[in-house]
């Protein structure tokens, strides 16, 4: 049997964003068909999703970090990354999710609650995947017709989380120790639990589903309440959790116990002051009854031994005095356990028909939510980022700017390309940074850090460059993603019909032709000599005349 497990911290990591393409389209008779660069694909999510066959954590405390899958790179010929998978993470049903809170190397502690996985199938994201980055196809504007940069891929959320396991029973048992809780969920169900007689032989939550005629119910046993647990004593708070959820407490009294300070009614108050306490430190969830108005059962145990039975005959009227239902049973003889199970059904099934109604009734309250007014495109933006002024020791002043999209846009910016740098100095001067830091005082060589802590991005602030001037070439006329080998004047940026090859073709043919008659022409006229003829034998330098000539001739020539 495996060790349960009903509180573990789990590390977990999303797949990160594929990196996008930077690439151009190759055409014949097109010199520069226009960027062709894929999107990167985004990165898997960490999700966490309630599952009826998970009964612990136990696995996520052997194996604490879980990573889903990264996104695929972009590649040219507009061929986008494939995405991460999802890795999806079965925790037992009634797992509720908290940040984690404590230092590096400490035990982490419950934080913020997150999510509250109270249903079959509820789900919740973990960790986010990385948003994958465009590619110089996706970047391309009117403006920017040729963009030579991509975007990188923006890592996956990563965190700390603790996970917290409430069992959802529909009867808690809860008593001193040795009541004989865990017998008697052996007895009136399948389970088989350890059963000694010491104190404390519970040390984890016990459950067993009860079926009396048609209907089917599930009991916990809930070990450890004992006077003061609310505060930490004996097993303390490590399992008083497991209550929270359901909707019937039983109390199981131990008509038997040999300690004289002792009694029914004593221990029935006992348990129910520290059941206050707890209460009192709850935070429900909307359609869960309150404790306090949780129905309660008193099961006086161990009725087959003589002094047991006759304490529990005596001590019966004051506990119906106050508007309880008692039960006299014993779990090794079995008395009256046929007629509590029937009870605990029927009144589990009019409580679950009472929360049906409660839940269809708050769906019929509908709230119409509105979206919000869409942002005007020129209008303001500072909502976007928070920016705040800091000042050093030495007196030196610097500026942090924080925002989501600021920071996405740093962590995708290839800071080795130029371009890229433009690009994103032309999104922070629309998003209004620049002028920001203009009213806050800043001044030329200011130190301007975009991000939180140590994973800032830190720049020297540089007004009088405007954001988008800088040039590829050194030219004031060719702007950054521009090539004049798109634009309409050059001729160059479609493709050339037929009729226009064949009339370009014919008009290279008569040019040729035509030069070929004025230098037949030229050459009639002397310009031009042939020279397939040897007009000067003597002239050693010509093509013909150069080591051709007989020897007489040359004798001749020489006298």
């Amino acid at each position: 049997m495996s060790a349960f497990v009903d509180q573990v911290t789990v590390h977990v990591k999303g797949g990160d964003g594929g990196n996008g393409a930077s690439s151009i389209r190759r055409e014949k008779y097109k010199p520069l068909a226009g960027p062709d660069g894929g999107d990167g694909g985004q990165g898997g999510s960490v999700i966490l999703q309630a599952d009826a066959n998970a009964t612990s954590l136990l696995d996520y405390r052997f194996l604490p970090h879980r990573q889903a899958e990264s996104g695929t790179m972009g590649l040219g010929g507009d061929k986008d990354g494939s995405r991460g998978r999802d890795l999806i993470l079965p925790v037992p049903v009634g797992t509720v999710v908290f940040t984690a809170k404590g230092g590096q190397g400490e035990r982490k502690q419950p934080g913020e609650r997150l999510a509250d996985l109270a249903h079959v199938g509820d789900r919740f994201v973990a960790a986010q995947g990385g948003v994958g980055g465009l590619g110089n196809r996706s970047l391309a504007t009117k403006a920017r017709r040729a963009p030579g940069f991509a975007l990188l891929g923006d890592p996956g959320q990563e965190r700390d989380l603790v996970l917290e396991l409430k069992s959802i029973a529909d009867v808690a048992l809860v008593g001193f120790p040795s009541s004989g809780k865990s017998s008697l969920v052996a007895a009136m169900s399948a389970a088989r639990p350890k059963i000694a007689d010491y104190p404390f032989t519970t040390l984890v939550p016990n459950l067993g589903v009860v079926q009396a005629g048609e209907s089917r119910f599930t009991m916990a046993d809930v070990p450890g309440l004992i006077p003061g647990a609310s505060q930490g004593k004996g097993l303390g708070l490590e399992f008083l959790r497991h209550i929270e959820r359901t909707e019937i407490i039983a109390h199981v009294i131990d008509c038997a116990t040999l300690e004289p300070d002792r009694d029914p009614m004593s221990d029935y108050q006992a348990l129910e002051e520290e059941l206050s306490r707890y209460a009192d430190r709850l935070e429900l969830p909307l359609g869960v009854i309150p404790m306090a108005e949780r129905p309660r059962v008193i099961i006086l145990n161990k009725a087959d031994l003589p002094e047991a039975r006759e304490l529990a005959e005596f001590v019966r009227p004051d506990f119906e005095a106050l508007g309880l239902k008692v039960f006299v049973v014993s779990t090794a003889s079995h008395q009256g356990l046929k007629e509590l199970g029937y009870y605990l059904a029927g009144l589990v099934d009019r409580l679950r028909r009472q929360l049906h109604e409660q839940q269809e009734a708050s769906q019929e309250e509908r709230v119409v939510i509105r979206p919000l007014e869409r942002r005007r495109r020129n209008g303001d933006q500072s909502a976007d980022f928070t920016l705040e002024r800091h000042q050093t020791r030495s007196g030196q002043t610097w500026f942090r700017v924080c925002g989501a999209k600021p920071e996405r846009w740093v962590r995708q910016t290839n800071f080795d390309n130029e371009e890229a740098v433009g690009y994103l100095a032309d999104c922070l001067a629309r998003m209004g940074v620049e002028d920001a830091l203009r009213k806050a005082g800043a001044r030329p060589g200011d130190e301007v850090r975009i991000g939180p802590g140590d994973d800032a991005v830190a720049f020297d602030w540089d007004p009088s460059v405007a954001a988008g001037a800088e040039m590829l070439d050194g030219t004031p006329q060719v702007a950054r993603g521009r090539d004049l080998r798109l634009e309409e004047s050059q001729g160059l940026n479609r493709r050339r019909t037929n009729s226009e090859r064949r009339r370009r073709y014919h008009q290279m043919m008569d040019a040729r032709q035509a030069v070929r008659q004025v230098m037949e022409q030229e050459r009639r006229q002397g310009h031009w000599a042939d020279p397939s003829v040897d007009d000067d034998p003597h002239d050693r330098q010509g093509l013909l005349g150069r080591g051709d000539t007989d020897p007489a001739s040359s004798e001749e020539a020489g006298q």
